[in-house]
């Protein structure tokens, strides 16, 4: 009983380690390394070492194959520059294996120690992190070292070992390396127990081999299933990450069925007497020997891709969430970043919506006006779905640097809908002026258009600022601003003027201070979405524009 309890708490305690730690790596650099992500995918060498690197950080090839779907889901990513990082991911999951292997069990009691006193004695949430990331390095060894101790103890079941000594067909290995895998997500983890298993003399170094290929087909699960709801190139992502195990399955079962003999000389060659340290070089090797025979011919896999899954998306209705989605994989490094995409979307629809409503009020359009409500009506949905996404993600543990920008999210997509809500009032006005017959002088056109030309081209500048988090621009957006308020005075006195010399009717009077009225505030939406990327903003404790 003590044995198989000190199986069992091992087990979960490393599975917890890996997990804790992996979410530690993403919340205290996911921000920065999503940065990174966008700026090593250009070339695709360059993609494949960044990829290793990267998940040799987060310690989990499943997260970065995840995330890396997502963003091709949102279109932030291209199939090609998802290719460089999921082969590079397959080599960087390896650094588990080895880290098990080195046997730092002995200071696992103080790893343990120095990640919960960060946890608990220290304040700020970046030390907390790191200290989550210790503290579950901590839990991983102390795990190895229960199962370690367990395993060895099998050695007193006779029935065990005979049991294990029977397993050597190739095929019942990778199938079990497969499923274990597929059922723990993980191929690190069962690595992992397969080299402690070898360690303590359990099963033999061949079928070793044999399993860590299993475990190989058996780590595209995640991917796989985060993909299921996603487009069709997240789908193709996916398949990428499945074929490149599969067909690397297939050639290194193929050599190890053929010459196993000279695979086990150059593993010792390697290695040395270690069994531990032969199984996770096997693992390392195997990735890397992939790799390099597939990177060559990586666009065969995009061609091959396309193939298996043809065509291009097509969505019945505009009322979806482009970059949000509705997926079954909630991946929290990539969350943000997806409504931030989803919140330009929304921004940019907002501001087709100002133009063809300004057009419609000089060119007396029907149809431009019909298209304005119907698109409304998009805007209003996605701020309800938006608002919905947001609610949740503030549930989720984020990156240091998402969760402390959700709450400026939630004020950008209500600025937005107001945005929207504005551009219907303009196309109001223009059903009611050409149903009346309102005219305006030439001059007041002229006015309201050039004041409309200074209010789209702020908001463009605002929404690009938001999306891109770069404040270079805030300068000029907040002197533009400063114009547009100055404009609404100058074009409100000009109006006055007309009136008294009877050159607009008062209803004309009325709707072009509404007009003007409604532009200016729009600008002060425009400031608040470009404010919204700074830590503080200084009209926040002004009134809030309606």
């Amino acid at each position: 009983m003590d044995l198989f309890f000190n199986l069992v708490a091992g087990l979960g305690l490393f599975l917890f380690g890996m997990n804790f730690m992996s979410q530690g790596m993403q919340k205290a650099a996911g921000t920065k390394m999503r940065g990174l992500i966008d700026a090593m995918t250009k070339n695709k060498f360059i993609a494949v070492v960044f990829g290793a690197i990267f998940t040799a950080v987060i310690q989990s090839s499943g997260a970065t194959t995840v995330m890396v779907v997502s963003f091709v889901n949102a279109g932030l990513m291209s199939l090609e520059q998802s290719v460089g990082i999921i082969f590079g991911a397959n080599i960087g999951t390896t650094i588990t294996a080895q880290l098990v292997s080195l046997k730092l069990t002995a200071i696992a009691p103080y790893i343990l120690l120095i990640g919960s006193v960060m946890m608990v004695f220290f304040k700020k949430p970046e030390v907390k992190k790191i200290g989550e990331i210790v503290l579950g390095f901590g839990c991983l060894f102390l795990g190895i070292f229960l199962m370690t101790a367990a395993m060895d103890s099998l050695k007193e079941f006779p029935s065990v070992l005979d049991t294990l000594a029977k397993l050597s067909n190739p095929f019942l290995g990778i199938l079990l390396g497969f499923v274990i895998t597929a059922i723990l997500q993980s191929s690190s983890v069962t690595v992992s127990i397969i080299l402690m298993m070898a360690g303590q003399g359990l099963i033999g170094l061949p079928i070793c081999l044999f399993f860590i290929l299993g475990c190989n087909i058996g780590s595209c699960t995640p991917a796989v299933l985060a993909s299921l709801s996603g487009n069709k190139d997240s789908k193709r992502a996916a398949l990428i990450h499945v074929m490149f195990n599969v067909f690397g399955m297939i050639i290194l079962g193929i050599i190890l069925l053929l010459g196993m003999d000279a695979v086990l000389k150059l593993l010792y060659a390697i290695s040395g007497s270690s069994i531990n340290r032969c199984v996770a070089n096997a693992d390392t090797l195997f990735k890397v020997f992939q790799t390099v025979i597939f990177f060559p011919v990586s666009h065969w896999f995009i061609k091959l891709a396309n193939m298996i899954i043809p065509g291009d998306d097509k969505v019945d209705s505009e009322y979806h969430l482009q970059y949000i989605g509705m997926k079954k994989t909630f991946v929290p490094a990539t969350a943000a970043v997806e409504a931030i995409h989803e919140i330009n979307r929304m921004g940019n629809l907002a501001i087709d919506n100002l133009n063809h409503a300004m057009e419609a009020f000089f060119e007396e359009d029907e149809e431009k006006l019909a298209g304005v409500y119907e698109q409304e009506h998009l805007i209003d949905f996605l701020n309800d779905e938006i608002t919905n996404y947001l609610v949740r993600l503030v549930q989720y543990e984020l990156p240091t640097e998402d969760s402390e920008r959700i709450g400026s999210l939630f004020h950008v997509v209500s600025d937005i809908e107001r945005i929207g809500d504005h551009a219907e009032n303009i196309a109001d006005a223009a059903t009611q002026r050409y149903r009346d017959k309102i005219e305006f002088s030439k001059k007041a056109d002229r006015e309201l258009l050039e004041m409309y030309t200074e209010v789209v081209d702020l908001l463009k500048k605002a929404l690009a600022m938001f999306t891109t988090g770069n404040a270079s621009a805030l300068d000029e957006i907040v002197s533009e601003e400063n114009d547009i308020d100055h404009m609404e005075r100058t074009l409100q006195k000009n109006h006055v003027k007309r009136m008294a010399k009877g050159k607009c009717s008062p209803v004309a009077g009325m709707m072009f201070t509404d007009l003007i009225s409604g532009l200016e505030r729009i600008g002060d939406h425009s400031t608040n979405i470009a404010y919204s990327i700074l830590e503080s903003d200084p009209d926040e404790d002004e009134e809030t524009v309606s």
